[in-house]
């Protein structure tokens, strides 16, 4: 299933409607770990393991599309 992804920064949020998902994380976007943060909070909602979590495009943009293997 792919999604898309907006991310806010210093922000606890959370939002899914349909296929975006906003979220919020406390990590700065260096060397990869806001996105490792990212993965870690949809592996965790959805009940799947990190490894089947994979960002497609926007590595480092605020907005990206994530595929998520159920």
């Amino acid at each position: 299933m792919l999604y898309e992804i907006s991310v806010e920064f210093n922000k606890e949020t959370f939002e899914i409607s349909e296929n975006k998902i906003i979220i919020g994380i406390k990590s700065r976007p260096i060397k990869g770990e806001a996105n490792k943060e990212i993965i870690k909070k949809l592996a965790k909602y959805f009940g799947v393991s990190t490894s089947k979590i994979q960002i497609k495009t926007g590595h480092k943009s605020k907005t990206k599309i994530i595929e998520i293997q159920h």
